[in-house]
């Protein structure tokens, strides 16, 4: 699917890699970009990207990506002023890290990890990104409609692509619990949403970005990322944003590629 001329939303864009994606969408040519975060930083891409690309481009809304009515807004808004949106990297992610369980030396009690953590990391790295996708496939079933096409057949271009943002952590990761459950749920939303989504002409993967030099994974610190990360990636250093985008833009414009991508620079978790 081509990239040029399309309109994309990109949530987590404020940073990262959803920073570096929409960078890269706007230099490969796409006619509109929607940037969404809850930080107002997203303002300040936004700008960026419209600088670096010569062109206003891009836009910014600020908002949880969680809120059904922020969410329909976004895609109100940008349909209004642009068209269908044919590509949503849905990006916005967190962590809440810790043991499972973890047993207090002094009183011999056990502590939980959190349900609520869990249950928040769930809604922002697992539920938020489904229904985002989900927004698009049904705009563009909408308007399939009300064109009267039916089925998409091969003799028509992809009217539409979604890449999931996963991880290596989906492998499973020591204190990672719910993250980790996040990251392999979308991989059972993308394996069914592709059976679904190709009947109104949408495809859709997952890429897994090792480690990456994010906000997010800057935030272990700099002694655990030596000691825990970097001996086990063969590349022996912390993923680029840029080289994640590249890789998503490979995702939505190479029609044949659906399922997951393994971005991991050779990592590899120790037992």
């Amino acid at each position: 699917m081509k990239i040029e001329g399309k309109v994309a939303v990109v949530t987590g864009a404020a940073s990262g890699i959803g920073e570096a994606t929409s960078i890269e969408l706007a230099k490969r040519g796409v006619k509109a970009l929607a940037l969404v975060d809850r930080s107002d930083r997203v303002l300040q891409v936004a700008r960026m990207v419209n600088d670096t690309a010569g062109r206003s481009v891009a836009e910014g809304f600020i908002g949880d990506t969680t809120e059904f009515k922020f969410r329909t807004g976004v895609f109100d808004q940008v349909v209004a002023k642009h068209g269908v949106v044919s590509i949503c990297v849905p990006a916005a992610g967190i962590t809440r890290d810790a043991l499972a369980v973890k047993v207090d030396k002094e009183t011999s009690k056990t502590v939980l990890y959190p349900e609520e953590n869990f249950r928040q990391v769930l809604e922002v790295n697992l539920i938020a990104p489904v229904f985002w996708a989900l927004e698009m496939v049904a705009r563009i079933a909408e308007e399939r409609q009300r064109r009267k096409l039916g089925r998409w057949e091969p003799k028509e271009k992809l009217w539409g692509t979604v890449v999931f943002l996963g991880s290596v952590s989906s492998q499973g990761n020591k204190g990672q619990i719910s993250y980790a459950a996040s990251k392999a749920g979308l991989e059972g939303a993308a394996s069914t949403l592709t059976k679904e989504a190709i009947f109104h002409g949408v495809k859709c993967a997952v890429i897994h970005p090792g480690f990456t030099d994010t906000p997010m994974v800057r935030a272990l610190g700099e002694e655990f990322i030596a000691k825990n990360v970097l001996p086990y990636t063969q590349l022996r250093r912390l993923i680029r944003p840029d080289e994640i985008a590249d890789a998503i833009c490979f995702l939505i414009a190479n029609s044949a590629i659906s399922g997951e991508l393994w971005a991991d620079a050779g990592w590899h978790p120790s037992a």
